[in-house]
Order: C-alpha cells, then sequence, then structure tokens
C-alpha cells in the first residue's frame, strides 16, 4: 500500500515537473516572438529611416549649393544635420525596442550638464565658430593678425581655425577667442595701401626726388593711378629729410610692390646721385 502511494507521488511529481517546464517554454517562446518582432521592427525603422537621412542629405545639400554658401559652412550645416536626423533615428529605435525614452532622455540631459560644464571652454569655442561662419570676419584663404597669431586661414573647424604662417608653422586658433577679440583682415579689401619713408641727405634738392620718385611710380603698373600716389615732405629728423610716399595697388600685390620698390628706389638714387643720409655726430672741441 505504501508503495503504491510513493508511486502515484512520484507519477504527479514528474508531472508537475512535465507541465511547468512546458509553460516556461511556452513563456520563452511567446516572449521570443515578441521581441523578435520588436527587432524586426527596430530593423526596418533603421532601415527606412537610414535611406530618409540619406535622402534628406541630398536635398539639403542641393540647396546649399544652390544658395552658393562657403564649403566650410555648407559642411557644418550637414554635419549638424545628420547628427540630428541620426538621434531622432536612434531614439525611434530604442523606443520601438521597448526602452523608456523619457528616463533615457532624462539620462541623457543630466550627462549633457555634467559635459557641458566640464567642456565649458570647448562650448565657447563651438559658439565662436558658429559665429565666424555666420557673420563672416574671415573666409579660408585670408591672412588674418589676431590673438597673437598670423597667417593664412587655411580651415575653419568647429573648435579652431587653422593658420598657416609664412614661415609654413600651423597654428590652431580657438575660435572663441577669435569671435570675442579684434581681428585684422588683410585680405577683406580689393585695395591696399603702401607706404614708405626714404631719407634723403640736408641739401637735396627735394623737388628732384619728388620727380625721381614719380617716374619710378609711373614705370609701375602694379601701382594705381586712382587713388592717386602721394609724395610729400614727412619730417626733417636729425639727421636726414624724410620724405614719405603713399601709393595703392590690388591686395594680391601689395607685398611685391613693397618690397621691390625699396629696391628700385635704392638703385636709382645710387644712379641719380641723391645721397642717403647716416647718423652723424658733431663735436665742438672747447677752446682753452
Amino acid at each position: 500500500m505504501l508503495l503504491t502511494l510513493l508511486q502515484a507521488t512520484a507519477q504527479a511529481s514528474n508531472t508537475a515537473s512535465r507541465i511547468n517546464v512546458e509553460q516556461l517554454l511556452d513563456r520563452l517562446l511567446n516572449w521570443g516572438i515578441e521581441v523578435g518582432k520588436d527587432i524586426l521592427a527596430a530593423i526596418i525603422i533603421y532601415i527606412v529611416g537610414r535611406f530618409i537621412i540619406k535622402q534628406i542629405s541630398r536635398l539639403v545639400s542641393k540647396i546649399l549649393e544652390k544658395r552658393k554658401l562657403e564649403i566650410s559652412v555648407q559642411t557644418f550645416l550637414k554635419s549638424l544635420l545628420s547628427i540630428l536626423l541620426n538621434l531622432i533615428l536612434a531614439f525611434a529605435i530604442i523606443s520601438k525596442l521597448g526602452v523608456e525614452t523619457t528616463s533615457f532622455a532624462a539620462i541623457l540631459a543630466s550627462a549633457g550638464v555634467a559635459i557641458g560644464m566640464a567642456l565649458s571652454g570647448n562650448l565657447s569655442n563651438f559658439a565662436g565658430g558658429l559665429i565666424i561662419l555666420v557673420f563672416k570676419p574671415f573666409k579660408v584663404g585670408d591672412y588674418i593678425d589676431g590673438q597673437g597669431a598670423s597667417g593664412t586661414v587655411k580651415e575653419i573647424q568647429i573648435f579652431h581655425t587653422i593658420l598657416a604662417t609664412v614661415d609654413n608653422r600651423i597654428i590652431y586658433v580657438p575660435n572663441g577667442a577669435l569671435s570675442s577679440n579684434a581681428i585684422t583682415n588683410y585680405s577683406k579689401q580689393d585695395m591696399r595701401r603702401a607706404e614708405w619713408v626714404f631719407g634723403v641727405e640736408y641739401g637735396e634738392d627735394y623737388e628732384k626726388v619728388k620727380a625721381v620718385l614719380e617716374r619710378i611710380i609711373a614705370a609701375d603698373e602694379r601701382i594705381l593711378t586712382t587713388p592717386a600716389p602721394f609724395i610729400g615732405l614727412g619730417a626733417l629728423s636729425a639727421s636726414s629729410v624724410d620724405i614719405k610716399v603713399r601709393v595703392w595697388t590690388k591686395t594680391e600685390n601689395y607685398w611685391d610692390v613693397y618690397f621691390d620698390m625699396n629696391k628700385i628706389v635704392y638703385d636709382t638714387f645710387n644712379k641719380e646721385g641723391i645721397g642717403f643720409p647716416f647718423p652723424q655726430l658733431t663735436v665742438h672741441q672747447a677752446k682753452d
């Protein structure tokens, strides 16, 4: 009798175990089906989203090209748009997978605040880059002077502006400093004024010197006639009569004109017998 009871108990226990295993398998199967549906839907959202993002990016790129914006501005705007659209796509995928987007957004916001406080300087440079791209105080190819650095603008990045110096050094200048301080842009205008001070000896004929300078200026086609060149007696210095010369030229010809003028004036004055002064000191000896 006891044996029969034990056998019945064992059979009941085995039956219950089989039922529990079957229920667990059913639950796992149902869960897998539901998760599979969500994953498949997320994959479809990703594929369709990427296609839409590409189409929007192409459309925006065509619009920017028609507007004839600078390459640096186009690149920045397209990068920013791509980041925003991909963030929207990521939120859509995460939401479909069942992740609570509100808590996820709160986590991102908190992380953003912490990162913003840690990278406040870079955020200032980022804002400076936006100001430079929008208001265009300079562009790629301009020669600028600002914040202790001078050079030709090679690239305007999000956080820095890259300058190439005349001796081929590369300088990374923070955009925040460039956007909030004084900058000298030597390439902004089409014309620049070149200026020299030529000293001659006392006793030289001023009108002769002026005529020689006028002849030199007239012979250089790079020097503009409008505005008219200026030649005047600038100062009577201790050892020289200083004659000031001002001419206008195209910005791209400025340095060539400046250095060529120095050489031509030196050679011509020597040929014309116009003497260059040198510091002199007269000593008077007292008589006993």
